[in-house]
């Protein structure tokens, strides 16, 4: 039989498991390639997974860069990010246009492309 505090507990994780694989997966970006190309305002390559801040044409954008596995077998360190560094990402866009958030696939540093998800067309 569930007791009360059970019944709460499994509540509550489902109301949070919806929004947590949401954002952690694909299905809050468009279909379809979208390329950005800026400078990079910061980055940080931790994790959960990396996030840069890009300043395209004067509009900051959110790149989300994968898992930390993904930097490491990609090549890609956070010493290749400096701010004022020229970057261009390929990925998804989020859904809501009003966002300008972008999930990378590829990174583009200095003609060297960085393969976040390989297998990914």
């Amino acid at each position: 039989m569930i007791n009360r505090r059970s019944l709460i507990i499994w509540t509550t994780s489902l109301a949070f498991a919806g929004p947590v694989l949401a954002h952690h997966g694909w299905r809050w970006t468009a279909d379809g390639n979208f390329e950005l190309t800026g400078l990079i305002k910061s980055a940080r390559l931790g994790n959960p997974h990396g996030v840069l801040e890009v300043d395209a044409d004067g509009e900051i954008w959110t790149v989300e860069a994968g898992q930390p596995w993904r930097h490491e077998r990609a090549g890609l360190d956070e010493n290749l990010l400096a701010p004022g560094t020229e970057i261009k990402v390929s990925g998804g866009r989020s859904a809501d246009a009003a966002e300008k958030r972008v999930k990378a696939e590829r990174i583009t540093i200095k003609g060297k492309l960085y393969d976040l998800y390989p297998n990914r067309d």
